[in-house]
């Protein structure tokens, strides 16, 4: 497919992000305590992203091969409602997704980062990885950020989206949102 940096390449009909966990939003990394507990590291750069996203009226999921309690912790933090955890099969997820909100798979872009994850990519109508990204997923791929996972490739991600609609951060951060989640959170300065 190539790699494109810019406008004008179908991101603007992006109505939906559907996102991989380890190595999208993390770096794919993960530590384990003494007593077995598990942490992964998120950036504010892409919380920020996330929540740009969001305020912008694009609809987000995460899809992750990991049943960890973390993302259900990160979904919730980040008022994301679709979420797979332990998917095995990450393109029958997109496609549930896409009936489950009835956005066409061709106006969903999923960001991924290892082979597991180009099934998916295949089927969406844009398909992201962030730098780090295994060489055949960022040789599959519409778009590549130039940040690694877990460090910004998100926002840079949807800030790209955001450019293609003709939209700025700043203005989507600013604007009055036309809907806000009903439970105020500590993410609602985000």
């Amino acid at each position: 497919m190539g790699a494109t940096q810019s406008g004008g390449n179908g991101l603007e009909r992006v109505r939906a992000v559907a996102l991989d966990v380890d190595g999208v939003l993390t770096d794919g990394g993960v530590w384990w305590g003494p007593g077995g507990q598990e942490w992964k590291r998120f950036s504010f750069a892409d919380i920020m992203g996330v929540s740009l996203a969001r305020r912008a009226g694009l609809r987000l999921t995460l899809i992750s091969g990991e049943d960890s309690p973390l993302v259900d912790r990160y979904a919730d933090k980040m008022h994301i409602e679709h979420v797979f955890k332990g998917c095995r099969d990450k393109a029958g997820a997109l496609r549930e997704f896409a009936a489950a909100t009835g956005i066409p798979l061709a106006e969903i872009c999923f960001m991924g980062d290892d082979v597991n994850d180009l099934p998916a990519m295949q089927i969406a109508g844009f398909s992201a990885a962030p730098a780090s990204a295994s060489l055949d997923v960022r040789s599959s791929v519409n778009f590549i950020s130039k940040c690694g996972g877990g460090n910004g490739a998100v926002r840079e991600l949807v800030e790209t989206i955001l450019t293609a609609r003709g939209l700025r951060a700043p203005d989507v951060f600013f604007q009055t949102p036309t809907t806000r989640p009903s439970k105020k959170t500590s993410t609602d300065y985000l």
